[in-house]
């Protein structure tokens, strides 16, 4: 049986199947989650992103996890924060695709970050209230698939939000 669970911390330290990488278009690093997960996976990481010829906002795309405690990252580029057009449906679709990639790929233990909220922008309160309603949905309709889901926060304030939201 699917479920969800909660952690506050670096998600570099996982030891779970795959975490999410909030990644940018290129897939070559950058700030925030995406650099710290680099760092920590070793040049190999930025090697086979590179042949990956970057990835679309929404989407997701795969790799090992190299020198990291978990076996894979999945890449997804979460939408810049505008407050207007289809940022919502973009971002929901980081949380689908990334879902989607851990069924294709046997995944049991996926653990994602609070997509977009950093430096681009996306209020804690909306992301978090779409990446839950999001993976909620996609577990009822994968019922045959058996998945934990971990949202790893980085600080109190956004731990505090999904807490919250999950306790709903």
């Amino acid at each position: 049986m699917s479920k969800i669970d909660l952690w506050i911390g670096d998600i570099t330290k996982l030891a779970v199947d795959a975490i999410v990488n909030a990644a940018n278009t290129s897939l070559l690093g950058g700030g925030g989650v995406d650099g710290a997960i680099h760092r920590a996976a070793g040049p190999a990481l930025l090697a086979e992103c590179r042949t990956l010829g970057g990835c679309r906002t929404g989407e997701a795309k795969i790799t090992k996890g190299y020198a990291l405690p978990a076996k894979h990252v999945i890449h997804t580029v979460g939408p810049i924060y505008f407050g207007k057009g289809n940022e919502p449906i973009l971002l929901a679709n980081c949380y689908e695709n990334s879902l989607d990639l851990a069924l294709q790929n046997a995944i049991a233990t996926i653990a994602f970050p609070s997509i977009s909220t950093g430096a681009y922008g996306y209020p804690v309160e909306e992301a978090a209230a779409i990446a839950v309603s999001t993976v909620k949905n996609w577990i009822s309709g994968h019922a045959d698939y058996d998945v934990t889901v971990i949202f790893c926060c980085f600080d109190r304030v956004t731990y505090a939000v999904y807490r919250q939201l999950l306790a709903q």
